[in-house]
């Protein structure tokens, strides 16, 4: 029995070593990128994964040579190669971890696993270790470039750095190996540069994890060409007192000299080419000469531009309409300067004109000029120019109520009526019947159009009788009434976001609502805190409470941290300094709200099944209807009196069978469905009547 024993095991060894070699092999595989990219000094960890064996022998090669081995979970520390030992270490799991990775560490990293009986298994990493790259500079040779010259170089130098990428550009635009550059090494060549090839070069060097860019101006030598004269600014003419600039530029390098005759005479007023003229006078019009000079080539170019110079009128003409004594319209029109002055007239008011660059024409008050174009010609000997002005009554205007509170404490509400209307229209303000004056109380701004009341009670605006604004002006008026109210919301949202985390409150109130806050608050459980707890808010979730507080500006709060599994309720209450207001509708957020799924589903499921039973019930009625009723025809026997008179003082226990409205009663299902010990009364004891002898007649 020994040996059978002893094979069954070698049976199960067998058999779990066939089973392991069917489904297991020895492998290894990098945990993210095989190509890993890091800066010198930082730590950085070639991370690995295996299976297929337990604690197998573990080894790291750069390139070739081994660096360190370790057989997994040994007690035995790994084994790190000299001059390693500082920067690598082996973790548990099999990663290579470097400290403070040096630059010289850059290479291929392969890791090897093997196990006895299960081969080997491997997998390589590339490692590149960069620098910053810094002080980089870019020099040229030669200092210029030449036009028709063979070739020019520009080459960059840098105090450190690994550089990974190069690019050069020329004026912002990318540059390639060509027939026209050449890129080699650290050096953009330029084969036979043009003037064409002036302006600014650029490289960029990068790598993984720094990049710097530099640039350098490139100037080629050549010319001058033909100059260009220009004035700025660039007209026909120019007014007396005018300021201008004559520009003269040749093309070429070394920039050219530079001078400006004007009437033979060498001027001296001028720098690089640039001849200012301030407050230019009639005799400074004529022909100016600029001539250029490449001091190197000795060749010489000129070129001659004029000057014309006129006295003209000082900007555009101005219209306006005024108001006279707020009962006639004034129109000016003004036009100053020039020689001569310009004529000025309104060709639909009058035929007359004036010539003094101002022009006043005052007319009665009519509907004619309601919203009527009047236009001002404003004519000189070099231009003709006009301007125009339309007058107007004030036309309706909506009074905006501003609240806040000043700093004593006090509520401040600021009326402001504004009228469009041309002359601009003047606001008079009155409180019931009577005139509002400057004061404590009411303070009316310099320009009519505000009046600000300050009470420290509220009560003090809502008992005050309506307010009046009247803008009025020559053509009409406009009055609007205002009625202050107490602090109140007109209408309120709620809009919740997809999670059911975050609610958005907005409201808005009435024009003339006194508001300076709002109290936003909260019915439910507390609002959870970053990590998930009920700690955000306190208080009962059965009372609502304040969870912020906004300005009388604000229209919308944001409320964050909520629960989704739970419901809450918001409302906002309205404030005017400690008096509260109605508060908005209630908005609820939840999964309390209505019925769920399942209910519905509950429901739609129940009423079938209860149909059902009512059907049975109406036929079971039927039946104890139709059984009473087949009884009651049966054939009666006479009795004795004796009988006939325990029949009728027997209780009647059937209940009545008519209801108010002709209804029968439904029958007692207890009593039929009931056992005897479970009615509710007991039913009385049936006598039998005594033995009476029936004499038969034949």
């Amino acid at each position: 029995m020994k040996w059978l024993e002893g094979f069954q095991k070698l049976s199960s060894v067998l058999f779990i070593l066939t089973f392991q070699g069917a489904n297991c092999q020895l492998a290894v595989f990098p945990i993210g990128p095989a190509l890993v990219n890091a800066l010198a000094g930082s730590n950085v960890t070639l991370a690995v994964s295996f299976r297929g064996a337990p604690d197998p022998v573990l080894t790291w090669f750069k390139g070739n040579l081994p660096v360190g081995t370790w057989t997994l979970n040994s007690n035995s520390p790994p084994d790190i190669a000299n001059g390693s030992r500082d920067v690598l270490r082996i973790e548990n799991n099999g990663s290579l971890t470097f400290k403070g990775v040096p630059k010289h560490f850059t290479g291929n990293y392969t890791v090897e696993l093997t196990k006895s009986g299960l081969g080997q298994a491997l997998v390589t990493f590339t490692l590149n270790i960069f620098e910053s790259i810094q002080n980089v500079t870019l020099s040229t040779q030669p200092d210029f470039a030449q036009e028709g010259a063979e070739r020019f170089t520009l080459q960059y130098t840098m105090l450190q750095g690994v550089v990974e990428q190069e690019i050069w550009y020329f004026n912002g635009g990318k540059l390639k190996n060509s027939t026209r550059y050449l890129i080699k090494g650290r050096s953009l060549v330029i084969l036979e540069p043009t003037r064409t090839d002036r302006g600014s070069y650029s490289v960029l060097l990068m790598n993984p994890f720094s990049s710097v860019t530099t640039h350098r101006n490139v100037t080629v030598l050549y010319g001058p060409d033909e100059p260009t004269v220009e004035a700025l600014p660039a007209q026909p003419f120019y007014k007396l007192g005018d300021s201008l600039v004559f520009s003269c530029q040749a093309e070429g390098f070394p920039k050219p000299t530079v001078e400006w005759v004007f009437m033979g005479q060498i001027l001296s007023d001028f720098h690089q080419g640039v001849l200012n003229l301030t407050n230019v006078q009639t005799s400074q019009g004529g022909v100016y000469t600029c001539s250029v000079l490449n001091g190197l080539t000795e060749e010489k170019r000129e070129k001659n531009v004029t000057l014309n110079v006129y006295e003209r009128p000082l900007g555009n003409p101005v219209c306006s309409v005024m108001s006279v004594n707020n009962a006639n319209l004034q129109y000016q029109c003004m036009w100053a300067g020039g020689t001569p002055q310009a004529r000025l007239s309104f060709p639909t008011l009058s035929n007359t004109s004036s010539v003094a660059g101002i022009f006043s024409f005052v007319v009665p008050p009519s509907t004619n000029f309601d919203k009527r174009t009047i236009i001002c010609i404003g004519e000189h000997p070099i231009e003709q120019n006009a301007c125009n002005i339309t007058a107007s009554s004030p036309i309706n205007f909506l009074p905006a109520v501003k609240t806040t509170v000043d700093p004593d404490g006090k509520i401040a509400v600021t009326i402001q009526c504004v009228s469009e209307a041309s002359p601009q229209a003047v606001v008079s303000w009155s409180r019931g019947d009577e005139a509002v004056i400057n004061g404590s109380m009411y303070q009316i701004s310099s320009n009519t159009t505000q009046l600000k009341i300050r009470s420290y009670n509220i009560t003090t605006f809502l008992l005050t009788p309506n307010f009046t604004c009247t803008c009025h002006n020559p053509l009409g008026s406009k009055k609007k009434q205002v009625h202050l109210e107490g602090p109140s919301i007109s209408d309120s949202s709620l809009f919740p976001n997809k999670e059911g985390t975050i609610i958005t409150l907005t409201w808005e109130v009435p024009p003339t609502s006194i508001v300076t806050g709002f109290d936003i608050q909260m019915k439910g459980p507390d609002l959870l805190s970053n990590n998930g707890n009920n700690a955000m808010t306190t208080g009962s979730s059965n009372e609502y409470r304040i969870i912020q507080q906004k300005t009388g500006s604000a229209r919308s709060a944001d409320v964050f941290l909520l629960d989704p599994d739970s419901t809450y309720r918001f409302r906002i209450i309205p404030k005017a300094r400690l008096t509260d207001g109605d508060p908005s509708e209630v908005h609820i957020i939840g999964p309390g709200e209505g019925l769920s799924g399942s209910a519905i589903a509950g429901i739609a499921a129940v009423i079938p099944c209860s149909i059902l039973v009512l059907i049975l019930l109406i036929g079971l009625i039927f039946i104890i209807f139709y059984l009473r009723k087949k009884k009651s025809h049966q054939t009666r026997y006479p009795v004795s009196r004796t009988v006939d008179k325990v029949k009728n003082i027997q209780p009647n226990a059937t209940p009545r069978s008519i209801l108010n409205g002709g209804l029968r009663s439904p029958p007692d299902y207890n009593r039929l469905q009931k056992t005897p010990p479970e009615r509710s009364e007991i039913l009385p004891t049936f006598v039998p009547p005594p033995t009476v002898r029936v004499a038969t007649t034949v």
